[in-house]
């Protein structure tokens, strides 16, 4: 029973320095096995010990021995694994994305812990929740399926990782950047896992589906919008290309250095040539901010506009007696553009609304009502300094 009382309060004492300073206590913990054995296993010269470097990528990820035979080449040295189970999971938790990669190659045991989705998801929920979205992770598996396809031997999933990567792989986590070579040997997983996923995000190599508001650094013609694009992560400034598909007889326009606050994944599951099936209508009033797809032209994809719905002209807007919300005509105005500008205000039929417009003003399309503070705050944050034409 006193020995029951004492697991349980060294357990509790741990938990509590953990929470304050894991990666310390982690030190303090290496450190210590350093120490010792030291004291067993004396070193022949009396040079002072040097403090350990960085080593390089190629010695983490490459196979380490079994737990049991790194301790007996250490003289049975206290070792990270003889933590209880739920304080070693409790310091892999609190490691940051840079340090899960390195634990993973300290030995086969802590491989696997590391790698477990358990602790990416956190990582991934953190990081890219916002701008991933399901046409993000259905593109990741339609990358996969065709490698998974090639072999499941080890060796093929290793070639397939380093074409992924295009044999380079710039890790700017450890303060230093890698190359994998070809002669070099790699043992990061080639799978489904989060931690790969992550990964290939992280490094750029994956261009993913999202969507980019006031594309082309904010070219006039399309502030207060927001265009679907292919992204990628640059990691050396913490901002992403994007790839625009081509418009009507334009190229393929590329952007450099978009922010995070311009990005954000699809709202619909819609493609940007295909007109948005609007389940909002009936419900849309004078003050509702709302979304609406617009081209220019028929060859032209869709991008999302914003506008807040507005009075007919007949209301006098007073609401004890505006009618406005019970009309079959809804009247939506973008107020970023000058009351003469042919694209300040538009009518849509509220009861049979499909595409509508023509070559010269452009073509309005699906509808979406917005619902959230975030999504309102999100467009009003790029509201134009001056009123456009």
């Amino acid at each position: 029973m006193l020995s029951r009382c004492l697991i349980t309060s060294s357990l509790s004492f741990l938990f509590l320095l953990l929470e304050s300073h894991p990666l310390k206590i982690l030190s303090s913990w290496t450190c210590a096995c350093a120490s010792l054995f030291r004291s067993r296993h004396p070193s022949p010269s009396h040079s002072p010990v040097q403090p350990p470097r960085l080593s390089s990528l190629k010695e983490k990820m490459s196979p380490a021995p079994e737990p049991g035979n790194a301790e007996e080449s250490q003289g049975g040295a206290p070792s990270l694994l003889d933590l209880p189970e739920l304080a070693l999971e409790y310091i892999l938790e609190k490691l940051p994305p840079e340090g899960l990669l390195s634990m993973s190659g300290v030995c086969t045991a802590l491989r696997d812990r590391c790698r477990s989705d358990y602790f990416w998801d956190k990582h991934m929920k953190r990081k890219w929740d916002r701008v991933i979205g399901p046409s993000a992770y259905k593109v990741w598996q339609l990358c996969l399926a065709p490698r998974r396809d090639n072999g499941d031997s080890n060796q093929g999933k290793q070639k397939g990782l380093l074409r992924l990567f295009s044999l380079v792989w710039p890790c700017s986590w450890a303060g230093e950047r890698i190359n994998i070579g070809q002669d070099q040997t790699c043992s990061l997983p080639y799978d489904s896992s989060v931690m790969s996923w992550y990964i290939a995000l992280e490094t750029g190599r994956f261009w993913f589906p999202a969507q980019v508001y006031n594309r082309e650094n904010g070219h006039a013609g399309f502030l207060l919008s927001c265009y679907d694009a292919e992204l990628s992560y640059d990691f050396r400034t913490d901002t992403f290309r994007a790839r625009y598909p081509p418009h009507g007889r334009r190229a393929m326009a590329l952007e450099t250095g978009v922010t995070w606050e311009r990005l954000r994944s699809p709202q619909v599951d819609t493609s940007p040539h295909d007109l948005h099936l609007s389940d909002c209508l009936k419900d849309l009033c004078p003050g509702d901010h709302v979304e609406i797809q617009w081209r220019r032209n028929k060859e032209f994809p869709y991008g999302w506009w914003y506008g807040v719905v507005g009075h007919l002209e007949s209301c006098n807007r007073n609401e004890s007696y505006c009618r406005c919300s019970s009309s079959g005509a809804v009247v939506l105005e973008f107020n970023q553009y000058s009351a003469g500008s042919p694209w300040s205000r538009t009518t849509i039929d509220r009861r049979n609304h499909r595409e509508e417009g023509n070559e010269v003003d452009g073509f309005y399309g699906g509808i979406r009502k917005l619902r959230t503070d975030d999504e309102i705050s999100a467009w009003k944050r790029l509201w134009p300094t001056e009123l456009l034409e």
